[in-house]
């Protein structure tokens, strides 16, 4: 049992965390919206500005804008990173050769796993395969986007296409799946057909998930047990799904598309918190700071980071959902990776973000300097 504090002893002024994962983020694209912002604030403005930007796009821009990015989310106690990476057009190249040479880079500081995004059908296509394969060797995963309108045939069939391909080279799959606020969860119900007459041991994550939790309660708990059964993954996304969903002029949304968190935990399903965009035409702030984004989530999606289920999102589930080797659990061997908090409670520490310091295999941190 735990020891009382003797009463001339003062009570903690930190909190020990392990350190935190993130497992979407958009590290190509990051810290671009100066350059090519999106005032408008909808999905279609911030697809046109960034395929303007993918138009433009260097190997030494990608370069110094992830490392600044890898550099804030270390000193704010990231270990582990999942980045999409745009894999086609003129900026596909770039932004790979600077991802793995970051990745090399800093793998003794930080994980960095890397899932080529492109659209689903192209897996199924000559140069989708070739693409496959070097992001195979790479140790990377094959990354897509189901949203609406996705019905019929020709959907699951690239789906099809898509699993054989990444079985076939053993890697993992990453969907950026339901982004949208109409036509609840059409992508999953496309997928979960597929996976229910076919389902490749492999990883596969669902990346927003979001019109899911448009659904009704009984809808929802069916397609929440069906999503366990076939062995999904959802990395929920409500920082950037906030500001660019059910957006409509001259009214404020009060019915948001969010993953289900909550409905899905207790359907058994693994849930990880992302943050998704930083300073790009899809969302203009954040920080690549996962105290901060768990502050976000606190009103945002009503996780609280002192119950387990709260707090699991950014610790062990997503560790499980990136496969990490370590789970993220305090425990003796475990791997000295922590993250102490100036603060005294979680309130304190969700207030404002506190300064912290990192401990990275048994050593502080200290950023590099210039």
């Amino acid at each position: 049992m735990p020891e009382p504090l003797p009463q001339q002893q003062a009570p903690p002024c930190q909190l020990v965390l392990p350190r935190l994962v993130d497992p979407h983020v958009h590290l190509d694209k990051a810290f671009t919206w100066s350059a090519h912002p999106n005032l408008s604030g909808t999905y279609s403005g911030a697809l046109a500005a960034n395929l303007e930007e993918h138009q433009q796009r260097t190997q030494t821009a990608v370069l110094q804008r992830a490392e600044r990015a890898l550099q804030l989310g270390c000193s704010r106690g990231l270990r582990a990173v999942r980045s999409h990476i745009d894999s086609l057009g003129p900026g596909a190249e770039a932004s790979w050769q600077a991802l793995l040479e970051l990745r090399d880079r800093w793998r003794d500081r930080l994980t960095l796993q890397l899932v080529a995004l492109v659209p689903i059908d192209h897996w199924s296509t000559p140069d989708g395969a070739t693409l496959a394969r070097r992001v195979a060797a790479a140790g990377g995963l094959l990354g897509g986007v189901l949203v609406p309108p996705c019905r019929g045939a020709t959907v699951r069939q690239s789906l099809r296409g898509m699993l054989r391909l990444a079985q076939q080279l053993g890697c993992g799959i990453d969907l950026h799946i339901d982004e949208a606020d109409r036509a609840p969860a059409a992508g999953l119900r496309q997928l979960l057909h597929v996976l229910e007459r076919e389902r490749p041991p492999l990883p596969i994550t669902c990346s927003h998930a979001s019109s899911l939790g448009l659904l009704a309660d009984r809808p929802l708990q069916r397609i929440c047990r069906r999503m366990a059964a076939s062995d999904l993954r959802v990395a929920a996304l409500p920082l950037t799904n906030g500001w660019l969903l059910a957006r409509r002029p001259g009214r404020t949304p009060v019915l948001r598309p969010l993953a289900p968190i909550h409905q899905l935990q207790r359907a058994g399903v693994c849930v990880a918190v992302g943050g998704d965009n930083v300073a790009d035409p899809w969302f203009p702030a954040g920080g690549f700071d996962p105290i901060a984004l768990m502050a976000s989530s606190l009103p945002l999606a009503q996780l609280a980071p002192w119950q387990r289920l709260g707090l699991a999102p950014f610790t062990t589930a997503a560790a499980a959902l990136m496969d990490l080797a370590w789970d993220g659990v305090i425990r003796e061997g475990a791997p000295a990776d922590l993250m102490l908090l100036e603060a005294s409670s979680w309130s304190e520490a969700l207030m404002s973000p506190p300064a912290r310091q990192i401990l990275i295999a048994g050593h502080w941190w200290r950023p590099p300097t210039r």
